[in-house]
């Protein structure tokens, strides 16, 4: 949390450090359960609105609440959040495409 919120590090207390934390931990562990069952759809969906919670919740600091400034600490979050959108997008349209072609082979 120091090195994000740097616009206004006095807001910041050890309680919501350490919420961050367990939010931040939360969501690795669905990322990566996503990863182990990419197939998974419910899981996938799940994973692509942590990655868009995560760009809202950076953004609204730096541009809404003047907490955090665009410096690396925050560009990082930023990057990974918007590259890893992406991917997912461009990757659900495989998943589409494989869960069409799973149903044709049924019938």
């Amino acid at each position: 949390s120091e090195k994000l919120y740097t616009a206004s590090p006095g807001l910041v207390n050890g309680l919501q450090a350490r919420t961050f934390g367990v939010w931040t931990l939360l969501s690795s562990v669905i990322r990566c359960l996503c990863a182990i069952d990419i197939r998974n759809r419910t899981l996938y969906y799940i994973t692509l609105f942590t990655f868009f919670l995560a760009l809202v919740h950076f953004l609204s600091e730096v541009f809404i609440y003047h907490t955090a400034a665009l410096t690396i600490g925050i560009m990082a979050p930023l990057m990974v959040a918007s590259f890893s959108i992406l991917g997912m997008l461009i990757g659900l349209q495989y998943l589409e495409v494989e869960a069409l072609s799973q149903n044709k082979k049924k019938n």
